[in-house]
């Protein structure tokens, strides 16, 4: 809640489009999307300590290692596993139908992070998290991961006109992530990344232009500029003919 409020504080103090922080008609909405896919991240990771116990093929895991480190391991194991998944998202119609849901957006702000199809969210966090419990992933370590996640997410979608100087070519943070909601390219066949931009270079999927600015106009899903806008019926599209996608 901390990281949530100062970045709402953010948007307003430095706004990257001021118009953004104005509601679309989707306040509801996404309050929705947050709660539902909040509480469910809350049910996975209480349930990771009984999963590991289960799951776990061989206790691979550093445990003697300075807790930064292995931080940085479950970040980077977690972060190939949601990149892949991402792109995959964008190649299977099955899955980019639950992830369109996710590109609707007419507006770039933090809790666009968590407006997700709760179908495609779970599927996000089994293919991240699944290779670290069977390595032996420690409880304390899922929950230093579920907390970097949730600033994340707040980060790479923030109207807040931060900068971060050149770490933003290794930092999946706003000013890339943009870039992979233009509805024009591809739907944002770029910048898949989640935590950092690795992947995406080894994948040949990086693309930024400083001088890009973006608005509304440039945000969204091209073949379907009709795309609901209420939470139930964003939650049912993706079962419903998919004419025109």
């Amino acid at each position: 809640m901390a990281a949530i409020g100062a970045s709402f504080i953010a948007e307003r103090v430095i706004p990257y489009e001021p118009d953004w922080n104005r509601p679309h008609g989707d306040v509801g909405r996404d309050l929705a999307h947050f709660v539902v896919n909040e509480a469910s991240n809350v049910l996975s990771l209480s349930a990771l300590p009984f999963l590991s116990g289960l799951v776990t093929v061989r206790d691979a895991w550093p445990h003697d290692w300075p807790f930064a480190l292995q931080v940085l391991i479950a970040v980077l194991v977690f972060d190939f596993g949601v990149t892949l998944t991402h792109r995959l998202s964008h190649r299977v119609p099955a899955l980019w139908r639950l992830h369109s849901v996710h590109h609707s957006v007419k507006r770039f702000y933090g809790f666009n992070g968590l407006m997700k199809h709760p179908f495609h969210q779970a599927l996000e966090l089994t293919v991240g998290v699944a290779p670290l419990l069977l390595m032996g992933l420690p409880a304390s370590i899922a929950t230093a991961l579920a907390a970097l996640s949730c600033v994340q997410l707040l980060l790479q979608h923030s109207n807040a006109d931060y900068t971060v100087g050149p770490m933003k070519y290794l930092l999946a943070l706003n000013a890339g992530h943009r870039f992979h909601h233009l509805k024009w390219a591809g739907v944002g066949d770029v910048n898949f990344g989640f935590f950092t931009n690795l992947w995406d270079y080894l994948l040949g999927t990086w693309s930024y232009t400083p001088e890009k600015r973006f608005s509304s106009d440039d945000l969204g899903i091209a073949k379907e500029p009709d795309f609901p806008v209420g939470y139930w019926a964003q939650l049912l599209k993706p079962f419903q003919s998919n004419k025109g996608a």
